[in-house]
């Protein structure tokens, strides 16, 4: 423990010492010394100037080369876009020109197609009407043949049943002159 003491008493020692050997004060910062400050400010001027050589010699010719070249590059990138949008205009002026020609050839086509369809649907018809025309006319001939064969036997039918009538209910055979002309009598009137 005294050996602990002793080193302490002697850093204690030390440190007077060592103010002591400076004056018993502490030195000030030496930007705030008034006795150099002229020479402060020289060097300082030098240094200013040296950065201001080197800074206008050097780095800013090389920032300015970059940003010209940088300002060119931007500049032609510019121009080639404005080039490019140009181009895709004329060729979206051109797309939407023939857009507007093939759908107008797409309307003519499909008048022209149902112009043709119309016309040929109006003459099957007509050849229908024509064919159901005739067939009509012959159907009406028929029928009218029919009729007038039907009308011929109705009155030999009736002829017939007449006579069968008066024989039945008078037990003679009546003469066919005689049910012709009540025949007769009988349709006109």
């Amino acid at each position: 423990m005294a050996e602990g003491q002793g080193k302490s008493k002697a850093a204690e020692h030390g440190a007077a010492a060592h103010t002591a050997a400076d004056g018993g004060h502490k030195a000030s910062f030496p930007p705030f010394e008034s006795n150099t400050f002229a020479s402060q400010l020289v060097s300082f001027a030098i240094a200013f100037g040296l950065l201001y050589l080197i800074v206008s010699r050097l780095a800013l010719p090389r920032v300015g080369g970059v940003l010209a070249s940088r300002q060119q590059v931007i500049d032609t990138d510019l121009n080639e876009a404005a080039k490019l949008k140009a181009d895709s205009d004329a060729a979206l002026k051109a797309y939407e020109t023939e857009l507007a020609n093939a759908r107008a050839k797409a309307q003519a086509m499909a008048a022209e197609v149902r112009e043709k369809l119309n016309a040929q649907q109006e003459q099957a018809k007509a050849q229908l009407e024509e064919n159901l025309a005739t067939r009509l006319t012959a159907a009406e001939a028929t029928i009218a043949s029919t009729r007038a064969a039907a009308m011929g036997n109705v009155r030999g039918i009736a002829a017939d049943t007449a006579a069968a009538i008066v024989e039945r209910l008078t037990g003679t055979n009546p003469a066919p002159a005689v049910v012709n002309a009540a025949l007769d009598a009988s349709l006109k009137g």
